[in-house]
């Protein structure tokens, strides 16, 4: 029998806040389609919405379990880094995590096996869904466990800013678009820029246990660096794209979110300097630009 705080445990274990930026950013690539005044399609778009969603509940379940032994000792946790806190001796077990990860990667496999045999998905969905799948993976998942190479944060950021409006968008049209790109390269930028802040408070005991996240290989000061030259980026592709023909209402969006950027560039500049921080406040905040950034561009598109 499941108790309350079983299943509370199990709700923080799912990392419910993320999956809502699942949602976003998969509706910013429907939205992209609709400016572009190509046909909505429901059913698809609600389908690909829950592979995206059972995509990323695994991400966060294999993750959970490969790393729940680190995360237990990790004494700078907040809401967004550090693990759920869900597993542990006086919460739930660590075979909750795989069983759950097993659960959601066959959902994701019956669907996408139906709509293979269906004909349902036009014929570039599969190419992205499968770049998708293989990221979300391998993320945590030995034998590339790629969280620990250096190269996991670009990864995560390239499949969550960049390919879930990408598969979004083909669901809906069978094709690719320059906008696509325009709107998705900045985004990247700033999911990855994101990353870098949320293996701050995670530094000391990912160095512990061995994780070779991009924090621990590079160190914190040239960490700290690459997360500036991203913003910085960011801010640029803006700029490219709107000379290129990027909607003025959806680059209007960088202007927003400069002085957060700028803020945050501030911010990890004392960092540096050895004044002390509050983490949540700073993770927050770095999750508070990007998803700004992110809806912005939707409400650019489903206004313009």
């Amino acid at each position: 029998m499941i108790t309350f705080p079983q299943l509370r445990l199990f709700i923080r274990l799912s990392r419910p806040l993320f999956l809502l930026g699942g949602v976003l950013l998969y509706a910013l690539g429907a939205a992209i389609a609709n400016f572009l005044g190509r046909p909505f399609h429901p059913a698809l778009y609600l389908v690909g919405q829950v592979l995206v969603t059972l995509l990323q509940l695994m991400t966060h379940y294999l993750n959970e379990y490969y790393d729940s032994d680190a995360d237990q000792e990790n004494t700078s946790r907040t809401w967004l880094t550090g693990g759920s806190g869900a597993i542990g001796p006086e919460s739930l077990p660590k075979s909750v995590a795989i069983y759950a990860a097993v659960l959601t990667l066959a959902l994701a496999a019956t669907i996408s096996t139906a709509a293979l045999i269906t004909g349902a998905f036009p014929l570039l969905v599969w190419p992205v869904l499968l770049l998708g799948f293989l990221g979300a993976f391998f993320y945590s998942t030995p034998p590339l466990r790629l969280v620990s190479t250096g190269y996991g944060e670009l990864t995560a950021a390239l499949v969550v800013a960049g390919l879930t409006p990408t598969l979004a968008y083909v669901l809906q049209t069978g094709e690719l678009h320059r906008l696509l790109l325009m709107s998705t390269t900045p985004l990247v930028a700033l999911s990855f820029a994101m990353i870098i802040v949320f293996e701050l408070p995670d530094y000391a005991t990912d160095l512990k246990h061995g994780k070779q996240t991009l924090m621990v290989r590079l160190g914190w000061s040239a960490a700290m660096r690459a997360h500036d030259i991203a913003i910085v980026f960011a801010l640029i592709s803006f700029a490219i794209a709107f000379s290129l023909g990027l909607p003025s209402r959806v680059s209007l969006s960088a202007l927003i979110v400069l002085p957060l950027a700028a803020a945050q560039m501030w911010q990890l500049n004392r960092i540096r300097k050895g004044y002390p921080t509050k983490w949540t406040s700073l993770t927050f905040s770095a999750l508070g630009l990007f998803v700004i950034a992110a809806y912005l561009q939707l409400a650019g598109y489903l206004l313009t």
